[in-house]
């Protein structure tokens, strides 16, 4: 069996069984060929022939490219997981990238809003027309949810139980989870459905369970979310920019700076590992201030 066909098996492999995004397939099949480009170079005709040097060599290459960490990272760990497919295959007898260490990347802490930033997002949507409840609605669920994107845009009517007032989430993986949301989002939410998403949908003639939808009536794409927050914060006029990202960030960091504890927001976050959920531990200058004025002797005269 050549590379390629390898390569297609193991694609269906990712799509099947790991139920990986389009985009994370997408990295996974630029990282092979990559390395397939290389293997040509060095007249190395099957994946079975890689062996330690060979991997080595490689990391040069990639070096030598000046790929930053952060890419090299990526794409070992990518070649890493092929070989584990290729070795349960019986393809390989070992894989040659367990040998290699990830090289350290330098954590970045995530973006997040201060409460008086959301503030001045909160007072911009004209909550009198069907895309102002749209928006509305939109801001306060991501930011009461700290869902993704991918997952905000997939949201259908049924998936809000207003009783509870919880939605129900599909995630990476194709995990289902349930997100509580409260009062403001319930509201948002409430008076969007009943009165503006009613306005929208009538546009489409084909009807569509969707939840948010564009001027059209059909679902909104993240790029379209995207569009809606940048109008938000350009109408607020503050000099903030607020990736849709952003708001999970602040839905995280929010809840750990209030106290909850970090098991709670992994879960709600939808993250496999706890170490995703450790980056948002991080805390404000505000928030270390206030500590200590509340817990040293010798802060208060």
């Amino acid at each position: 069996m050549d590379n390629n066909q390898l390569q297609e098996q193991f694609s269906l492999y990712l799509k099947i069984e790991k139920n990986v995004s389009q985009y994370t397939l997408k990295y996974y099949n630029q990282d092979i060929d990559d390395f397939n480009e290389f293997l040509n170079l060095e007249q190395i005709e099957y994946f079975s022939d890689v062996d330690d040097r060979t991997v080595r060599y490689f990391l040069t290459h990639l070096y030598q490219k000046k790929l930053s960490r952060r890419s090299v990272a990526r794409k070992i760990s990518s070649l890493r997981t092929f070989y584990k497919y290729l070795e349960r295959e019986k393809i390989t007898i070992s894989n040659p990238f367990l040998a290699i260490s990830l090289p350290k990347t330098q954590q970045s802490l995530p973006h997040f809003l201060y409460k008086e930033e959301l503030q001045e997002l909160f007072k911009v949507s004209d909550i009198t027309t069907p895309l102002g409840q749209r928006n509305q609605a939109l801001l306060e669920l991501l930011y009461a949810t700290g869902i993704r994107v991918s997952e905000c845009v997939n949201l259908t009517i049924d998936a809000i139980d207003f009783s509870m007032q919880t939605i129900l989430v599909m995630g990476k993986g194709r995990k289902e989870r349930y997100i509580p949301f409260g009062s403001f989002a319930h509201d948002a939410l409430k008076l969007y459905i009943n009165e503006g998403r009613e306005v929208l949908v009538k546009k489409n003639k084909m009807g569509t369970d969707y939840l948010f939808l564009n001027s059209n009536g059909k679902q909104v794409t993240t790029r379209g979310i995207r569009y809606i927050l940048n109008k938000i914060v350009s109408d607020a006029a503050i000099s903030i920019h607020v990736h849709p990202h952003a708001l999970r960030h602040t839905f995280a960091t929010h809840l750990l700076n209030a106290g909850a504890d970090l098991r709670s927001v992994q879960e709600l976050l939808g993250h496999d590992h706890l170490s995703s959920t450790q980056v948002y531990t991080h805390v404000t200058k505000d928030r270390l201030k206030d500590v200590y004025m509340k817990a040293h002797p010798r802060a208060k005269s």
